[in-house]
């Protein structure tokens, strides 16, 4: 599992996807949350606007497993 800081109280989804280097541009999301599976603490989740937060645990298929964490 690989730790994502964040400085703010929350981050995106789609934010988290390009931070944690699974999409290398903020345009991808869309496209990336329809085609791929992901799950936020263990159900499926696909809305890019979706707020993560500290504690919070990302399985993106392809990518790994992450876990927000405060910096």
């Amino acid at each position: 599992m690989k730790p994502i800081s964040i400085r703010t109280d929350y981050i995106t989804l789609g934010q988290f996807l390009k931070l944690s280097d699974c999409i290398s541009t903020g345009g991808q999301a869309k496209s990336f949350l329809q085609e791929t599976r992901i799950s936020v603490n263990g159900e499926a989740e696909n809305r890019r606007g979706r707020k993560l937060v500290v504690g919070d645990r990302v399985a993106v298929d392809g990518c790994g497993e992450f876990q927000v964490v405060q910096e």
